[in-house]
C-alpha cells in the first residue's frame, strides 16, 4: 500500500507556518481558510477537512499519513477511518496521557483531552463535529504516558485503556488482528 503524507500545519486552531517547508512536493496540505470564530469550530473545520482526506486515500487504496501540529489532530484521523469503514486499534504514543477533561485538567488545555475525547470522555464538540463514534477503552493502548497530572493519573488507572511503559512493553501485548 502507497503511503500519501498530509501535512496539517497547525497547533490548535492557529496557524504554523514552520511545518510547511517540512513538506516534500507530493504531500498534501490541510489548510483552509478558518473564520473568526471560537476555537473548537475553527479546530472541527480542520479536523473535517482532514477526515475527508484520510477516508478518500483510504477508500482508493493509499494509506493516509498525518503530519500536524498537535494530538487533536487525531479526531480527524479517527473520523475518516470511520468514514471508511475501517476498524481499528488506537496506539497512542506520548509523553503525556492525554486523558485530561475540562473536569480533570489543571490548565484547561484543549491540547491535553484529545485521548479522553475520543474515547467519549469529556469534551465532545468536536468528536460530534465530525460524526466521530467514540472509541472502545479496550482498543486503546497508550504507550509511554510519563508525565501526567494527578486526576489524569486516577482517570487512566480507572479506565480499560491498556497501558505500556515502552516500545518493547508494546511487543508483550495482545493486539487485535485489525488496523
Amino acid at each position: 500500500m502507497e503511503d500519501r503524507f498530509i501535512l496539517t500545519p497547525y497547533f490548535l486552531d492557529g496557524p504554523m507556518p514552520g511545518l510547511e517547508p517540512l513538506a516534500e512536493s507530493s504531500w498534501e496540505i490541510n489548510r483552509i481558510d478558518l473564520p473568526d470564530s471560537e476555537q473548537q469550530i475553527r479546530m472541527s473545520m480542520l479536523h473535517e477537512s482532514l477526515a475527508d482526506r484520510v477516508a478518500h486515500h483510504l477508500t482508493s487504496g493509499f494509506r493516509p499519513v498525518s503530519i500536524a501540529g498537535d494530538c487533536c489532530s487525531a479526531i480527524g484521523v479517527a473520523a475518516g477511518l470511520q468514514r471508511a469503514g475501517i476498524e481499528y486499534t488506537l496506539i497512542w504514543l506520548d509523553a503525556h496521557g492525554d486523558f485530561n477533561t475540562r473536569e480533570t485538567s489543571p490548565s484547561g488545555f484543549l491540547g491535553g483531552m484529545p485521548l479522553a475525547m475520543l474515547v467519549g470522555r469529556g469534551e465532545q464538540t468536536m468528536p460530534q463535529a465530525v460524526g466521530l463514534q467514540s472509541v472502545a477503552e479496550e482498543r486503546v493502548l497508550l504507550l509511554d504516558a510519563r508525565d501526567l497530572d494527578p486526576a489524569e493519573e486516577v482517570a487512566l488507572r480507572e479506565s480499560k485503556v491498556m497501558r505500556c511503559a515502552t516500545v518493547s512493553d508494546l511487543m508483550e501485548h495482545p493486539l487485535p488482528d485489525m488496523p
